[in-house]
């Protein structure tokens, strides 16, 4: 019987669309998700390196600028992130609402002396009840706002206004301009050459922790809903 740390080794073919839902509002469960979650990974690419930046981020399901599901975040304008979506818009994104911790699967001599943590177990008991078991990939187009633009000063209000920060608080890590973005205190704005990315959701997978899959796409309304490609592939 499968259980938390043992999954069923199910497999699911992620090279095709699994009968996407589309929609104009993002499925309930990912919605949960990007609300639960306190950070997400951004993906950022150009020519061949990927680049991954843990981020702080604030969702909306929609603004006065954009009525898609859009995702608001704040990058130093040096850093290798935003070089890449200035060179490159389409991202990926990656969230998850649960918590887990390597077990067992090591024949480490070190690993197996070392008592189980109980720490790892609540955690884990946590994650099968109720807190979440699925995660998100979602892609979109990504946005570096116009300094000084009505937009960017309404999203950053948005964004300030969600984490509860300060306008002095620092978030840049040590990703300027190679390292992960992300921040001990819960968020990034640092003086007036700050930039703010938003991010239009345009499609996505679900997968829960069973290796169950399912796809979504945006689609405003009044678009004619005909078949997308979904992961990249018609």
């Amino acid at each position: 019987m499968a259980t938390m740390d043992q999954p069923p080794l199910n497999w699911e073919a992620s090279d095709a669309p699994n009968n996407p839902t589309i929609s104009a509002t993002l499925p309930p469960e990912v919605v949960e998700c990007l609300r639960n979650a306190r950070f997400l990974h951004l993906a950022t690419c150009t020519s061949t390196y990927p680049h991954i930046s843990l981020m702080s981020y604030t969702y909306l399901p929609s603004t006065p600028f954009a009525s898609s599901p859009t995702i608001i975040m704040t990058t130093n304008p040096s850093s290798r992130k935003t070089l890449n979506l200035i060179q490159n818009p389409h991202v990926s994104i990656l969230v998850h609402d649960w918590v887990s911790s390597r077990t067992g699967n090591t024949t480490s001599p070190e690993r197996e002396r070392r008592p189980s943590s109980s720490i790892a177990s609540m955690l884990l008991g946590l994650n099968s009840a109720a807190l979440g078991r699925i995660s998100a990939t979602i892609t979109g187009i990504a946005r570096v706002l116009e300094s000084g633009s009505e937009e960017e000063k309404w999203c950053k209000s948005q964004h300030v206004e969600s984490h509860g920060f300060k306008e002095s608080a620092v978030d840049d890590g040590p990703d300027s301009p190679t390292g992960t973005e992300h921040t001990s205190g819960g968020g990034f704005l640092q003086g007036e050459d700050v930039r703010v990315v938003v991010v239009r959701v345009q499609e996505g997978r679900i997968a829960d922790w069973k290796g169950g899959v399912k796809d979504f796409v945006i689609r405003d309304e009044g678009e004619v809903q005909t078949a997308p490609l979904v992961n990249g592939v018609a």
